[in-house]
């Protein structure tokens, strides 16, 4: 279910509503340091690490340890190849963390997942949770 609005009358209701604009303006920076995050994580930790993060982040936001996502989608998202996709699951799958079968992703283990990804999970995960207190 959707609803639509024109964009002066939600302009007008920003305007009016302190209430709205901390909720855009939140929305706004945590979408701005998690792109920063990823970005600086993307050019500087493995791929077997990058993965983890973004398999938790996927949980974190569908609330659920299984999930469709594609090797193109995950190579996509952590900047490699199809075959750098493979790897990195294959050895994530191989330490019993996850279970991945054309493109079919379960979570065994979410402690040892939180393990493997680096730590810019805990640090987009952690501005969350102050953003939202």
């Amino acid at each position: 279910m959707a609803l639509r609005m024109t964009s002066s009358h939600s302009r007008n209701e920003f305007q009016q509503s302190v209430l709205l604009q901390r909720e855009v303006y939140r929305y706004t920076y945590e979408l701005m340091v998690q792109m920063t995050q990823t970005a600086t994580c993307n050019r500087f930790h493995w791929v077997e690490a990058r993965l983890a993060r973004w398999l938790l982040m996927s949980r974190d936001r569908l609330r659920s340890n299984q999930f469709h996502l594609t090797q193109d989608l995950l190579g996509n998202m952590l900047g490699v190849r199809r075959v750098g996709v493979t790897n990195a699951a294959g050895a994530l799958r191989q330490r019993k963390l996850i279970s991945y079968n054309r493109g079919e992703i379960s979570i065994l283990d979410g402690d040892g997942l939180e393990a493997a990804a680096c730590q810019c999970y805990q640090i987009v995960k952690d501005m969350h949770n102050v953003a939202r207190a």
